[in-house]
């Protein structure tokens, strides 16, 4: 029995098959078609027919989106992915592989894999969060995947950005229609935009990391400023949901100062006289969300709607 795992993301697809003890047996990973849905259908058909190819048998397939799976049309919602908004994803890929599929955002994968083996193994509440292109979050209480009433649980990044965190009270658009979201802000592109409004100078925030690392005094005030907002973000989220731990996944999660700084800043905004939730990274990185894929099958943790 084989597991089929995708991680379907902004800018790669990642495939890995397990086997029934979890070993990785197959990995591939291809560039996004950008902004083509019949493309990114096509592509992720074809990724699943390589692998069973290889492993030389049928295999079930779990699959990580951006966004959401809307329970009322069926259809895909809220994804920085645009192109798979308003799409029935999920109806197009049962049909062309002839089985079901199974889907959960990217996000909720990460905290599936992480709460399952990893940073989380063992942790009462786990809140997983993708820091990248774009920002996620989801949730496992007692090894149970939760998705909510409307399958929107864990969907930090489009809450607003406390208006005190902001050093000008200004509010950014969001491609989900809305201004000031977190996203705005701690995703890769709004640190760059961050730094190009104080600086005049776009950089990638790898770029902004490495100039701090090399005492760049701008990029150190841009990365300060980023710690301070992911600071009181989180506090929000340790004030309603109490996780045990919060893991880090996503391209900024790598930043190894976020682990010293931002709990030494988030006590301020949270509502205890201590605080035991600790923030560490993903144990299995990059490999966390396509594993947590593949573990929306018997193996992974069991799903709960509220």
């Amino acid at each position: 029995m084989f597991r089929i795992g995708i991680d379907l993301g902004g800018t790669k697809i990642e495939l890995v098959a397990l086997d029934a003890s979890g070993r990785e047996c197959f990995r591939r990973r291809v560039a996004t078609p950008q902004g083509d849905y019949a493309a990114t259908v096509d592509t992720l058909v074809g990724l699943v027919h390589e692998a069973e190819a290889a492993l030389d048998a049928r295999a079930t397939v779990g699959i990580g989106t951006p966004g959401s799976r809307s329970p009322a049309s069926g259809h895909m919602r809220n994804a920085n992915s645009t192109c798979l908004n308003g799409r029935p994803l999920i109806e197009d890929l049962s049909a062309r592989l002839e089985r079901e599929v199974r889907t959960a955002n990217d996000a909720n994968c990460l905290a599936v894999s992480e709460a399952t083996d990893g940073a989380g193994a063992g942790a009462d509440v786990v809140f997983a969060v993708i820091l990248g292109t774009g920002v996620g979050g989801g949730i496992v209480v007692h090894g149970k995947l939760l998705q909510g009433a409307n399958a929107i649980a864990g969907e930090w990044g489009h809450n607003p950005l406390a208006a005190a965190l902001d050093d000008d009270g200004s509010a950014r658009d969001c491609y989900c229609g809305r201004r000031g979201c977190i996203e705005t802000w701690l995703s890769g592109p709004g640190m760059s935009a961050d730094h190009q409004k104080h600086t005049g100078r776009m950089i990638s925030a790898e770029a902004i990391a490495q100039g701090a690392d090399a005492g760049d005094a701008d990029c150190e005030a841009t990365l300060q400023r980023y710690e301070g907002r992911l600071a009181g973000a989180l506090a929000g989220i340790i004030n309603i949901l109490d996780p045990n731990v919060i893991v880090l996944g996503g391209g900024l999660s790598r930043l190894e100062r976020l682990y010293r700084n931002v709990p030494r800043r988030w006590a301020p905004h949270v509502f205890s006289d201590s605080i035991v939730t600790r923030l560490v990274p993903s144990l299995h990185g990059d490999a966390s969300g396509v594993r947590g894929a593949a573990w929306l099958w018997p193996h992974g943790a069991e799903i709960i709607s509220s």
